[in-house]
């Protein structure tokens, strides 16, 4: 079986355990409205139960409550989920937080939706793409979401900062990779509109540190405070003091697989 890109291995993934990255998690932008709009759409069997995949403090769970009968929201992270618990519909009584590895806890399904939101990348599509198989109802679909924004005009020079101070950074397209590998079958996908996402310069920095590859915890001081300086001299170049992004999210969705093509 081929293994996955070293750089989306399980040292990375366990940065999301770092408390300081599921602190810095809140200043990453949300997901657009029209995100549980068309997540509302794909469901279709009943009950409507979902299991959210990663769930990380809940930018997806803390909104399906509403479209959904209950939801199980799993993450490896208890930091990130003791975050999620503090946020806006983070105690809700149809959100069930389960903290463990998504290849490793006990489910009860069917759901008739599962989403994964930034977050599927991590896992090993191995195991967790047949556990999803099996855990869906008949008409249910596994959707992943991504969150995007149209690139700033500092984007190529920040893509340079971020090689400088990650040697494991590299761009990756996750649909591409499991349709390859046999893993996955699309049923369609959908972009939302864009939608203008505003915050201060300073936030817009510490976003970075919400991520695998600047966490602060495995950064040395130096270079993150290095890191931090370097975005924000690129940044107040056009932005003074807060930050225009126009934010979106691709969504794509289908049947999960368990057998990875061979050769």
């Amino acid at each position: 079986m081929e293994p996955k890109p070293e750089f989306l291995g399980r040292q990375c993934a366990t940065s999301f355990e770092d408390a300081s990255v599921a602190e810095s998690y809140r200043y990453r932008p949300t997901f657009p409205p029209q995100t549980f709009e068309i997540i509302n759409g794909l469901i279709r069997d009943e009950p409507r139960r979902v299991l959210d995949a990663g769930c990380g403090t809940g930018a997806l769970a803390r909104y399906l409550v509403h479209i959904a009968e209950s939801v199980d929201a799993v993450d490896a992270s208890q930091a990130m989920i003791d975050q999620g618990k503090n946020l806006p519909d983070g105690k809700h009584p149809h959100l069930n937080w389960i903290v463990g590895r998504m290849e490793e806890v006990p489910l009860i399904g069917p759901y008739s939706l599962i989403t994964a939101g930034n977050s599927l990348h991590w896992m090993d599509w191995a195991v967790v793409m047949p556990l999803f198989g099996k855990l869906l109802s008949p008409n249910g679909v596994l959707v992943i979401v991504e969150s995007a924004s149209s690139p700033p005009p500092w984007q190529g020079a920040l893509l340079d900062i971020f090689r400088r101070y990650s040697k494991g950074f590299q761009p990756f397209d996750l649909r591409d990779e499991l349709v390859r590998r046999g893993l996955f079958s699309e049923q369609g996908r959908m972009q939302t509109n864009r939608v203008l996402f505003k915050q201060p310069v300073e936030d817009y920095i510490e976003s970075f540190h919400a991520r695998s590859s600047f966490s602060r915890q495995r950064m040395k001081p130096e270079d993150a405070s290095a890191f931090d300086q370097a975005v924000r001299e690129l940044v107040r170049g056009y932005e003074p003091s807060t930050v225009h992004l126009e934010i979106y999210a691709d969504l794509y969705w289908g049947r999960p697989h368990g057998k990875e093509k061979q050769g």
